[in-house]
């Protein structure tokens, strides 16, 4: 069968896509609470921005990766309005990283999980590492850096998926970048173990320090899109560039639909 939202939202569907009212705190109280059992299987937590909107368009199996996902939140300010404006009734943004940070913020309530972390370099697992112990000793970890195009080689996501599956996880944290990290648990659903499987990009980077954080006004208005920018201008703009004009474009589709 479909995988769905576990719990029925009557909330209109916007990009085609049913968002979930939850908050920060209530996301993370729900993956940290609510244990996935053999018959749910993998349980898929995504937080679309405008890039993710942008690319549903032209991207099938991408879409069907988001319409299924069993939690859908508002990342990007853009999608959060659009999503308001259709009619969706939205306490707030929730960005991954600040989901990471609550669900890492107590580790007691850690208590009984297991961590798996797909990563994007050698640095940023041995950081992971050195952090969880010393601030959740307790917290059993495996880290797992895949070399560069692995989502293009079967044979290889398959090793990757026996490794989760020995590892058995409650939690498992693909840090690999979109659409990579969504596809990887849309295209294993099957063979995964049930889990979280929470697609939080560049989150643990932030929450460690090896990407500078955008200043706090600059997060009250809304512009981390700027910052990054800054950090990055020749790597972000070739990438919002794009993703905007993407954006635009599924929200007038979107509009039209009604219409």
């Amino acid at each position: 069968s479909t995988p769905t939202h576990d719990q029925p939202s009557d909330s209109p569907a916007v990009f085609g896509l049913t968002f979930d009212d939850l908050d920060i705190d209530q996301c993370e109280q729900r993956m940290l609470t609510d244990r996935r059992t053999p018959a749910q299987g993998v349980g898929l937590f995504v937080t679309p921005n405008i890039q993710h909107i942008a690319l549903a368009r032209t991207d099938p199996d991408f879409a069907a990766a988001l319409r299924e996902a069993q939690i859908v939140v508002a990342d990007g300010f853009p999608v959060y309005r659009f999503a308001r404006y259709r009619g969706v009734a939205l306490p707030g943004r929730v960005t991954g990283r600040e989901v990471v940070e609550r669900m890492f913020a107590d580790p007691a309530a850690l208590a009984g999980h297991r961590g798996y972390f797909l990563l994007d370099s050698d640095d940023t697992a041995r950081l992971i590492r050195d952090w969880l112990g010393r601030i959740a000793p307790d917290f059993v970890c495996e880290t797992y850096v895949p070399p560069f195009g692995f989502d293009r080689d079967p044979a290889r996501c398959a090793a990757i998926v026996d490794s989760i599956a020995a590892f058995a996880p409650t939690l498992f944290f693909l840090c690999v970048g979109a659409p990579k990290s969504e596809l990887f648990v849309h295209q294993h659903r099957a063979t995964l173990p049930p889990c979280w499987a929470l697609c939080v990009g560049q989150s643990f980077r932030l929450l460690l320090g090896t990407t500078r954080p955008p200043p706090a006004a600059l997060v009250s208005l809304n512009l981390e899109w700027l910052w990054r920018i800054i950090l990055e201008p020749r790597r972000m703009i070739a990438r919002y560039g794009p993703s905007g004009v993407g954006f635009l474009r599924a929200a007038l589709a979107d509009i039209r639909r009604d219409r």
